[in-house]
Order: structure tokens, then sequence, then C-alpha cells
């Protein structure tokens, strides 16, 4: 388990990981709250997602990684893309994440969290949930990850969906400097 206390030498953890835009008809999207313990005054509002287990394809991680965050149940199928990538450092007080994101959609209609599956660490990160507007999320002053989330969605929703965007790569996109 992390240890949440500022380190000037952060250890750097590198891995694949999934993010999975939830969206419903009514143009809503939900995101969590997302903090660094280390630094309680901040947070960031995220779409549900994690790492990539080994042996686990990307597609079985989204399932995954919405069921432990959102109590949500979907198969693979369902999942709309990928529709975006980009490699991402995330700094936090006690580690840097550099992390290979692929971003994919699941449209459903708005349900009441579940998140029992959270693991120990993601209950004391993940601090709230909200279904955000998605012309709000266009508007907003909170910080939303990705930046282009309002056009993820509406690449979601083209006929066909296009190929994947590659979003590049996004330094100390996170509130705690590299």
């Amino acid at each position: 388990m992390r240890s949440f206390r500022y380190e000037p030498d952060r250890d750097t953890v590198t891995r694949q990981a999934v993010r999975v835009v939830v969206m419903t008809p009514e143009d809503e999207v939900l995101l969590l709250r997302d903090t660094d313990p280390g630094c309680p005054d901040l947070h960031w509002w995220v779409t549900p997602g994690g790492g990539i287990d080994p042996g686990e394809s990307d597609h079985q991680a989204a399932v995954r990684e919405l069921i432990e965050e959102t109590g949500l149940r979907i198969g693979t199928d369902q999942l709309i893309g990928p529709l975006a990538n980009r490699l991402v450092r995330h700094g936090y007080s006690d580690q840097i994440f550099t992390q290979t994101e692929l971003f994919y959609a699941v449209e459903v209609e708005r349900f009441d969290l579940d998140t029992s599956g959270l693991t120990p660490e993601e209950v004391i990160t993940l601090t709230g949930a909200r279904w955000w507007p998605l012309v709000e999320l266009s508007t907003t002053q909170e910080w939303i990850w990705p930046a282009q989330l309002v056009e993820l969605v509406r690449r979601a929703r083209q006929v066909p969906v296009p190929p994947s965007w590659e979003l590049g790569q996004v330094d100390d996109e996170s509130p705690r400097p590299i």
C-alpha cells in the first residue's frame, strides 16, 4: 500500500492502463473524484480505469475496473473503441505514475454506484463520483482528465467509430510537480 507522504525522491511506477468513458444517452458522463492524501486540498475528476494486470487483455481490464470502481457489469462486446491512447505521467506526493493509457467508452443508462469493489488504496483516494452533463464539462473550472473528454464522447457516438486518436505524451498532468 502506498504511504502518501511526501518523498523528494519519489518512486516511478510504469504500467499499461485502460480508462473507460461511461456515458448515458442523456449526454452525462460518470467521473470519479480522485485525490492525493499527501496534498489534501487538491482533487480532480477522472474516468474509471486503472492498470492492466499480467495476462489480462485491455478489454478484460476495462470490464474489471468498471466492476471494481463502479459496480457496473458489462460484456467486453459493449466497449466502444479504443477511442484514444496516450502516454501520461501523474505526479503524486509519494510516487510518479508513467503509464500508457487506452480509452474506451460504454453507453449505459444512469445507475447507482457500488464501490464495494474498491481496493484499500482506492477507498482512500477516490472520494466521490458524479454524473456530469456533457455541456458542463466544457465550461467547468474543475480539473477534468483527460482534457479531451468531451471530444472522446463525440468520437464514441460516431458511426463508424473513428480510428484510435493519438493524444501523444502528457507530462505533469497532475497537481503535484514531477
